[in-house]
């Protein structure tokens, strides 16, 4: 819809009806305003967390029978 349409139809409304497109506008704007904004991760926000073992490396004796 183009903007001139959009004005030419709101200025052959009455003067309440006016009223109340500005108050539903408004409302909208707010709205859009108040939307809350993606929560993104930052990086390295889970720094130390985790920890690894020192043994992390090793064989695990689970499986000492398939390594023979």
């Amino acid at each position: 819809m183009s903007n001139t349409l959009l004005f030419h139809k709101i200025t052959s409304l009455s003067d309440s009806l006016k009223q109340e497109l500005l108050s539903y506008i408004e409302g909208l704007l707010k709205k859009q305003k108040s939307k809350p904004k993606p929560n993104h991760a930052k990086a390295g926000c889970m720094k130390g967390t985790f920890v690894m073992r020192d043994d992390f490396n090793l064989p695990l004796s689970d499986f000492d029978e398939y390594s023979k």
